[in-house]
């Protein structure tokens, strides 16, 4: 009677634990504490209690707390934040302008400026968006500037930050069947946003996104164009396009999808207005 009553629990027990692998694997979450793997078999990390996630049906949810960890980062070892708010008031303004035009409204957006004479921008998954206080001052007009936010922006709409994350996750060999670790997400994630250029198709499908939430935004489309032609003609390529591939062929894809007649019709042309409203870093 024993051995039978002992048999019947394994059985219990072996059902039980792969019942509950099986219910893990479908949600692609495990639970906290951070701790990177690699090749390591999916039901030890979860007795370990190692957070992973799975990057193939990261839900909006994830990726938001995910792109936060990543700008918690970014804000505190890698970036120095303006901290002037008429400045941050106006990014933040354009920005929300745009949000509703996109493709992924529902997002938390953040816009911040960065504190750097480098002209630059970039973006990292969740809804962060980081313009620097050198491209403001290089933009001759808000509609500019809104062409930057825009692009950053249909960044966000592709996701191109979680795709490049699972690229950049398979090739180092820290993605595994169980999925990544969160820690190791987040590492990766802060070493793309500062240091990895987007593809060129990336930035063409940015660029086309952008320019459609820029249109319904209200401001002049060709104010897109005119900005990165303004960039390529200085001394030195700036930051933001210098880790930007192809750059004339996104001005030539831009320029056919935008109507001359219409080129220069919407708000944000008012160079002046522009100037007052930056007077604080000229």
């Amino acid at each position: 009677m024993l051995n039978v009553l002992a048999d019947f629990y394994r059985a219990f027990r072996r059902r039980w634990v792969y019942g509950l692998m099986a219910t893990l694997m479908a949600t692609g979450i495990v639970i906290t504490t951070p701790r990177p793997s690699q090749a390591v078999p999916f039901l030890e990390l979860l007795l370990r209690g190692i957070q992973v996630i799975q990057l193939s049906t990261l839900s909006d949810n994830q990726e938001v707390a995910i792109g936060r960890q990543i700008n918690e980062r970014l804000t505190r070892q890698e970036l120095r934040l303006y901290s002037g708010r008429t400045i941050n008031s106006y990014v933040n303004q354009i920005g929300q302008r745009l949000v509703p035009y996109s493709r992924r409204p529902n997002l938390p957006y953040t816009f911040q400026v960065v504190d750097s004479n480098q002209v630059n921008a970039f973006a990292t998954m969740g809804g962060y968006v980081y313009v620097t206080t050198g491209l403001i001052t290089t933009a001759d007009n808000e509609a500019q500037l809104a062409s930057v936010i825009g692009h950053e922006i249909g960044h966000i709409e592709a996701r191109h930050a979680v795709q490049q994350l699972r690229e950049n996750a398979l090739a180092q060999g820290v993605l595994t069947a169980a999925g990544i670790d969160r820690n190791a997400a987040v590492n990766l994630g802060v070493e793309l946003a500062l240091r990895r250029p987007n593809s060129r198709q990336d930035e063409l499908e940015a660029d086309q996104l952008g320019l459609a939430t820029l249109r319904q935004a209200g401001y002049a489309p060709g104010e897109m164009v005119a900005f990165m032609r303004k960039l390529l003609n200085q001394s030195s390529i700036p930051t933001f396009l210098s880790t930007h591939p192809a750059v004339p062929a996104r001005i030539e894809a831009l320029n056919r999808a935008i109507d001359p007649a219409t080129a220069a019709v919407g708000d944000g042309l008012d160079r002046t207005a522009y100037r007052q409203q930056i007077s604080e870093l000229l």
